[in-house]
């Protein structure tokens, strides 16, 4: 059985200088890929360049993305290859399209033929006082998955910032069904600090839950293991 697991965060470029990320540190996706490792099994790490990741072992091939674009091509090709993805990577939601001053657009007759021009400097000028960025949509990889490789087993992540409890299993549970997932799990980012990580993992059949990167590691595998 080969294991494809995705970690760290992406991180979309402004200009030559400048992005926007987020500060997933590929922690949680390392110490799975370990697991698997320390198991005997063949892992597919797709990763970030500053993501933290495994030692070099025989069983482990390393890839690295730095934007969703980079990620998509390399998942499209590798999902088909596999037959579980264990999807943690932070993925951006929106890509810069377009940085430019205030008053440039108070000044644009038509928004939409305006952000036709593309960022060409390499350096946006920091002589504004505000500055104006804009965003587009970014697609929902994981929502690609099944479509690439239809039989592949499917683990996915769900993140949510101070919601109730049962907001964030019903939101995981919607995730669960659309993208034909066996396990979402789910995180609140206040319980994430100071070595905790309460995370809920939400099948059709039961929600199990866990206090700790570790514990989240060792019941995913367990899972895959048991399940398989």
């Amino acid at each position: 059985m080969n294991i494809l697991i995705t970690s760290g965060g992406t991180s979309e470029k402004i200009d030559q200088v400048r992005s926007i990320t987020n500060h997933s540190t590929g922690q949680l996706g390392k110490m799975i890929a370990e697991r698997f490792l320390d198991a005997g099994f063949p892992v597919t790490l797709v990763t970030s360049p500053t993501a933290v990741r495994p030692k070099k072992h025989p069983l482990l091939t390393t890839f690295l993305t730095a934007n969703v674009a980079e990620l998509q091509l390399v998942l499209k090709e590798q999902t088909t290859k596999h037959q579980v993805l264990i999807h943690a990577m932070a993925v951006s939601d929106y890509s810069p399209i377009y940085m430019t001053g205030f008053e440039a657009i108070k000044g644009a007759s038509n928004l939409e033929q305006f952000l036709h021009c593309a960022n060409q400097e390499s350096k946006i000028s920091s002589d504004d006082d505000y500055q104006v960025l804009f965003l587009k949509k970014n697609p929902k990889l994981i929502s690609l998955v099944k479509i690439w490789n239809p039989e592949i087993r499917l683990i996915g992540f769900k993140l949510l910032v101070d919601v109730a409890q049962d907001q964030l299993l019903s939101v995981a549970r919607a995730s669960l069904e659309k993208n034909q997932a066996e396990i979402i799990v789910a995180n609140d980012l206040r319980d994430i600090q100071d070595g905790k990580h309460r995370a809920y993992l939400i099948s059709e059949q039961d929600v199990q839950v866990a206090e700790t990167k570790a514990e989240i590691a060792q019941k995913i595998y367990n899972y895959i293991i048991n399940k398989g």
